[in-house]
């Protein structure tokens, strides 16, 4: 079983409301309305997300016999706020610390790719149920909703996914790259690939494409 701390949990719910605030701002702008309107879709794909990147941190690092504590960053808080307002959120609202620290640069890689990969994988499901629910979304309020929360979803954890994967600071991608070069090559490209398609072509778009192939 995974257990967080008293300061775990209340790092994670700090994080979960400013990432949802951020996520919200940078769908819906100033716009009161829209910003109410989006917050529950929004909530569900940043707690989802935020929670499984976390568990993923620390299902590997039991794995290898070791603890990983979630430590909220608030430089990674402000950036986020910031940056919501340009309409693209990049995010990492916490680090993780490993103990012990002097663990391989293998170990750690893997215990630093779990969360990113995790929030690949949601991203994935969430398109993938966006793609079953279109063809149903007109006829019910209930799926057009799932519809929406799903291809926010797929652009909320693409963003999560790549951004944390940045090599800087205390972002995954620093051990990850530590670790093996030619893996994170291949899990950014593959996130940067994911966050373009949110940004250009747009996660519901994507829908309607893959539905028309």
């Amino acid at each position: 079983m995974v257990e967080y701390t008293k300061v775990e949990i209340r790092d994670l719910i700090i994080a979960f409301i400013a990432l949802t605030i951020c996520f919200s701002i940078a769908t819906a702008g100033l716009n009161a309305h829209a910003f109410i309107s989006c917050l529950p879709i929004v909530i569900v794909g940043v707690a989802i997300g935020s929670v499984l990147h976390e568990l993923g941190h620390k299902f590997v690092a039991m794995k290898y016999g070791c603890q990983a504590e979630f430590k909220l960053w608030p430089l990674g808080l402000l950036i986020a706020f910031v940056t919501s307002f340009f309409g693209v959120v990049f995010a990492s609202p916490a680090s993780i610390n490993i103990h012990p620290g002097d663990i391989d640069d293998e170990v750690s890689g893997k215990i630093s790719i779990a969360g990113p990969m995790a929030n690949m994988v949601l991203a994935l499901i969430f398109i993938a149920i966006a793609a079953l629910i279109y063809p149903f979304k007109i006829y019910s309020n209930i799926f057009n909703l799932i519809y929406l929360i799903s291809t926010v979803g797929f652009s909320v954890n693409s963003f999560l996914a790549t951004f944390n994967l940045f090599p800087i600071y205390s972002l995954d991608g620093t051990k990850v790259l530590k670790w093996n070069i030619g893996i994170w090559i291949i899990t950014i490209a593959i996130g940067g690939i994911m966050v373009l398609i949110s940004i250009t072509i747009g996660a519901e778009n994507m829908v309607s494409l893959l539905i028309g192939a």
